[in-house]
Order: structure tokens, then sequence, then C-alpha cells
């Protein structure tokens, strides 16, 4: 049987990882799903490159800035899945990296599970791997780092008062790396929480911009030194901060 015959079922959802970018750190069942998609709702972030091996008819629909213009709610992006899901279609969800990894997995199959869609996901390589790829490092030394902790940077309770704020000051005593996801705007309040609570102001730290891509770029700095950093190397997401001894790239 060839990798593309498997047969799929009426009115599924894939939930699917793109992976970091690069079209060729794709699953191959990522690869299957996107070729055999009716219609593929895919994340601003999602390296266009992954949807050449979309099928020539499919339905291309981007969730976000910046082909769109605005970013497209949650509660949209459900309702356009179950809908298309609903009327028979083969539905891929393209999202970046791993769907698992703060990529709002839950909140997507709780709306396919109240509306009775049935769904897979497919897992991908999170950017935290990515990003350790490129700057040359590891993520974890059974010497240095025996943890790693993905941490995300946003603070979603400026946006929803019922979340509680993610106290970032905990992680000063972590004993490993530190991994934060859509860190660098926030980066003057988890950098001086970690400070506050007793992290080494020399710590390690790397700052890898759109890990993957052509226009990548891994900038090296100090705990003490990020927010400077950030500021006078203008860097933006997205962007992987990954904190701790084993941001030090290998020699």
């Amino acid at each position: 049987m060839h990798l593309f015959d498997f047969p799929l079922m009426t009115s599924k959802v894939y939930l699917v990882g793109a992976g970091p970018g690069d079209p060729e750190l794709l699953t191959l069942k990522a690869v299957k799903y996107i070729a055999l998609a009716d219609v593929i709702f895919y994340d601003y972030l999602v390296d266009e490159r992954t949807l050449a091996y979309a099928k020539a008819d499919a339905k291309l629909i981007s969730l976000g800035r910046p082909y769109t213009g605005r970013k497209i709610k949650q509660a949209e992006v459900n309702e356009q899945m179950i809908t298309a899901a609903k009327s028979g279609q083969t539905v891929v969800r393209l999202k970046g990296g791993d769907p698992h990894i703060f990529g709002r997995l839950h909140e997507e199959i709780q709306a396919l599970l109240d509306a009775n869609v049935t769904f897979e996901v497919v897992p991908g390589i999170t950017s935290a791997s990515a990003a350790a790829q490129v700057a040359g490092i590891s993520l974890t030394d059974r010497r240095r780092a025996s943890a790693v902790a993905f941490i995300t940077g946003r603070l979603s309770y400026q946006h929803d008062p019922t979340l509680t704020p993610l106290d970032f000051g905990k992680f000063a005593s972590f004993p490993g790396t530190l991994v934060f996801y859509m860190g660098v705007v926030t980066a003057n309040v988890w950098s001086e929480a970690l400070l506050e609570n007793g992290m080494n102001p020399q710590t390690p730290v790397a700052i890898i911009f759109n890990a993957t891509f052509s226009d990548q770029r891994v900038v090296r700095t100090t705990l003490a030194d990020v927010i400077t950093t950030v500021e006078s190397e203008q860097l933006c997401s997205p962007c992987i901060v990954i904190v701790g001894e084993t941001s030090v790239p290998f020699h």
C-alpha cells in the first residue's frame, strides 16, 4: 500500500504538528494527512512551503496575521473546523511545532468532543528542539541539567482575568534548563523574577529567532543582560529563549 493510500474517516479532524518551519522536519504522517486534506486551517507561523504537499484543489485557510490582517479568535477557529468536518470534508488543523506544546490543543479537542466530531492528533517536532539544534546546544546534560521546563512567556491573565498569573520566580531554583516560548515581549518580566529569586545573573542565555527558517538568528547573552540584548538586537517574535548552563554551545 502506498504511503498516501490509507482510507480516512469522514467528519474527522486531524490536528497536525507542522514542526518548527523547515518542511524536511515534517513527520511522514503529517505529510500523508496534508496531502489528503480537503481543507487545511493553518497557523500564520506555519512555513508556507509545508502547504506544497496539499492537493491542488485543497482549500487553504490562514488563521491570522500577516495573511488575513487579523488573528482569528479561538472560538471562530473551532466553529470553522467543526462546520467543515460535518460537511463531510477531511480537515487538517495545521499547527506550528507540536500541538501538545502551547498549541491550544486542549481547547480544540474539547470543542470537537462537544460537537461529536472524531479527531486524531499528529505530534510534531517542537520549536525548543529545533532552536537547540540551530544554536548548537543540548537541552539536557546528565551533569548540568537533568530536567527541562517548557514555559510560556505570554501573560495570559492579561487577556483573561480568570487565569492565575504564572509565578516565574519559582523557576529560579529549577534544576535544569528553562525554555521560554513566546518570551521575548515579556523578557523583562520573567528575567527580573528569576533574578529577584536568586538565579545567578551570569546564567547563559541563548535567544533563537525563527529557528530553521532562512533568516534564523542565534543571539547569546546572560540572564542579567537579557533585556538590553533584546532591545539592542531588535529581537521580536517568534523566538525561543533557552536559559541555563546547557545554553553554552559545544566546543
